[in-house]
């Protein structure tokens, strides 16, 4: 089977959870917020459209980086292999191919399933549906371009926009 290979570019939405496996394999998990924007002509601006969850997961030297190095709200670049999963309250989950077929009543319940901004819904029976996005990532970084608590891009060749005036960037 083919993996889904994605590269996101978003905000850490949770600060990272480090734990060591039984076999001492370092793992570290976060959120990232990703929202799309749009160009809206007649405004002449950037718009916010909507904004997905995933869970990123990684593993070994990158979960101890990504530990010590990403707080909340940093913007990242993640790239890995992409897995979608719709689980249930009642302990039943897997891939989208293996979901039950759906029963009649079903409806959508606006909110948040597991996370934020994953759809949510219920059958009749009271149990729980939702959709799950998580990333196996090989590597995370800051993206630079957006500028970082850790790293800020400077251009010596600019002035810097909110220096006294007659300041110039080092």
């Amino acid at each position: 089977m083919n993996e889904t290979w994605v590269t996101v570019v978003g905000n850490a939405a949770t600060r990272p959870d480090y734990w060591e496996t039984a076999a001492g394999v370092a793992v570290a998990r976060f959120r990232l917020a990703v929202t799309a924007r749009r160009w809206d002509r007649a405004r002449e601006a950037w718009l916010d459209a909507y904004t997905s969850f995933y869970t990123v997961w990684t593993w070994r030297h990158l979960a101890v980086n990504v530990a010590a190095s990403v707080s909340l709200g940093e913007p990242l670049v993640v790239h890995g292999t992409l897995r979608v999963r719709e689980r249930s309250s009642e302990g039943q989950g897997g891939w989208p191919g293996e979901r039950p077929a759906e029963r009649a009543g079903e409806r959508r319940v606006p909110g948040a399933g597991e996370g934020a901004g994953e759809p949510r819904r219920e059958d009749p029976g009271g149990a729980r549906r939702w959709i799950t996005a998580d990333i196996d990532a090989v590597a995370v970084g800051h993206d630079l371009a957006r500028g970082t608590s850790a790293f800020r891009r400077v251009s010596r060749a600019k002035p810097l926009l909110n220096a006294p005036s007659g300041a110039t960037s080092p």
